[in-house]
């Protein structure tokens, strides 16, 4: 779906307040937006999508029949619409809430109410999640390039590794955690590794304090891509040698200029 610009997405709106529903969608209008369905429940939104497929999918967290969380973890298991951008419209600011959201792999966590910018940068982040077009790193073979994704979330490794793919990059393996990834460091020669921070048995700072002082691969670059917001954790994983830090949601764009920059470096 190479190309496709802001009036050609089709939008479903999925939010039980009829007023909130008018706000996104007189939103979405501003920014060239009209061909938008709506619903108010995640048993609906799941009927809509199987018909009509759109390409972008804004919800509220808290729906009458499930949550918002329940219903993109349902999109991203489908087989038929697995990769449809999700967006979360939320007041809600609690980690324990928004945590599982992010890592499904999101293309924005907005707040209510929401500004302009922040809904233009999410559907700029939508556009860039649908093109299928390959963004090639300059002098570099990418399909040379070995990468391992440790992250103790499915949904997140296939996220991340989507938007590795669309820089040509087609090595990838995966580990759900930071212990199972240094098993896979000793057994094989990666070009780069992205990381989580939170992950059980292993943390990525765990990880990354192990491969600068006892891995035969010292020197390795390490792309952090988390929903930690604890600056006193972050600080400490930036003297531990992580290479870059990436949030969660991010922006696929961010992260390939990250590698970029890793690989030049």
């Amino acid at each position: 779906m190479a190309d496709i610009s802001l009036p050609e997405l089709a939008v479903l709106v999925v939010e039980p307040s009829p007023t909130q529903r008018r706000i996104i969608c007189r939103a979405l209008q501003e920014h060239g937006i009209h061909a938008t369905l709506e619903c108010g429940s995640g048993a609906d939104a799941l009927v809509r999508l199987a018909a009509q497929s759109p390409d972008l999918v804004i919800s509220s967290l808290y729906l009458p029949d499930m949550t918002g969380t329940d219903l993109v973890h349902r999109i991203r298991e489908s087989a038929d619409f697995s990769d449809t951008p999700f967006m979360l419209i939320s007041s809600e600011t609690r980690f324990r809430y928004l945590d599982p959201i992010r890592q499904a792999g999101v293309v924005g966590i907005l707040p209510k109410p929401f500004s302009a910018a922040e809904l233009r940068t999410a559907l700029a982040t939508t556009i860039d999640m649908l093109d299928d077009s390959v963004h090639e790193i300059a002098d570099l073979d990418a399909d040379a390039l070995q990468v391992l994704v440790v992250d103790d979330s499915a949904l997140s490794r296939k996220h991340i590794t989507r938007v590795l793919h669309s820089l040509g990059i087609r090595r990838i393996d995966h580990a759900e955690d930071g212990l199972r990834g240094l098993e896979m460091i000793e057994q094989n020669y990666y070009d780069f590794i992205v990381t989580d921070y939170n992950m059980p048995r292993m943390d990525g700072k765990e990880l990354i304090d192990h491969i600068r002082t006892e891995s035969t691969q010292s020197s390795l670059p390490v792309l952090m891509v988390t929903s930690e917001s604890n600056q006193n954790r972050l600080a400490a994983v930036q003297q531990s040698g992580v290479s870059a830090i990436c949030d969660k949601p991010f922006e696929p764009a961010m992260v390939r200029q990250l590698v970029r920059n890793i690989l030049d470096a």
